[in-house]
């Protein structure tokens, strides 16, 4: 399917997956709005991809789980940018590590308000406008976290696979409207992830991804641009993507250093 032209955008864009979604569209033709919290980074981002692929982005600074701030964005955007062809809910966290009966409340809620509350936000105030153009693609990322479950990870996995689930049933909910719904659901993917989840913990952090080579961003980017260049009668519902040395949600082959 051709995006040339097409507006697409991404949530959670000021860095690792999101970055690289907006970028890998832009050099497709794509015109990407890039939204986060962190207005700096994504300005940045939109210079970037300026030089490097001659495209123009528009920039949207808010929180997803501010479902008022939602709201106010994306009513407020330019007529030129205002009908978006595929929408990528990228933004999303995990915080904390433990046994839930050792968990902390704050980690839980900022997951779960991200996780799930903050894609519900987006998606019911962007695919409106999608149902009543005929046309569009939701791509939620996902995570291998959405189809198992590990130790010291339950509330995480609980908030992916509710996205699962949101995937699943928005499929089931806008049959025959003309918009499909994807998921890309990758393993361990070396970005800002396991910083954030370790509070700042940069050398716990790099140890996640120690003795093999981690997917990178661009490598789920590949993903989602694959789900959204399909041809129309094409739906890739769930894509699961790992590293070649990853079995499952916790078995990793590591070599010796």
């Amino acid at each position: 399917m051709e995006i040339r032209g097409k507006i697409v955008l991404v949530t959670g864009a000021s860095a690792g997956i999101g970055a690289a979604c907006a970028t890998a569209f832009a050099a497709a033709g794509a015109r990407p709005i890039l939204v986060a919290r962190r207005l700096e980074r994504i300005e940045a981002l939109a210079n970037r991809i300026r030089e490097d692929h001659g495209v123009e982005s528009l920039t949207l600074q808010f929180d997803v789980r501010d479902r008022e701030a939602v709201e106010e964005g994306l009513a407020s955007l330019p007529e030129a940018w205002s009908s978006i062809g595929i929408l990528v809910n990228n933004a999303g966290l995990a915080r904390g590590f433990g046994p839930v009966q050792e968990g902390e409340h704050a980690d839980w809620d900022e997951m779960i308000a991200t996780n799930v509350q903050g894609l519900l936000n987006v998606t019911r105030a962007v695919v409106p406008g999608m149902v009543e153009r005929g046309e569009g693609h939701v791509i939620n990322i996902g995570s291998i976290a959405g189809h198992e479950v590990y130790p010291g990870g339950a509330v995480y996995c609980a908030t992916k696979h509710a996205v699962a689930a949101l995937t699943r049933g928005m499929d089931m909910d806008l049959l025959g409207t003309g918009v499909r719904v994807s998921s890309v659901d990758p393993g361990m993917v070396e970005t800002e992830f396991s910083v954030v989840r370790f509070h700042g913990d940069e050398e716990r952090a790099r140890g996640v991804y120690r003795g093999f080579t981690p997917l990178t961003a661009d490598d789920v980017a590949d993903a989602v641009l694959y789900c959204a260049t399909r041809p129309p009668h094409v739906n890739v519902r769930e894509m699961i993507l790992l590293p070649a040395d990853q079995a499952s949600a916790h078995h990793v082959f590591r070599r010796e250093e």
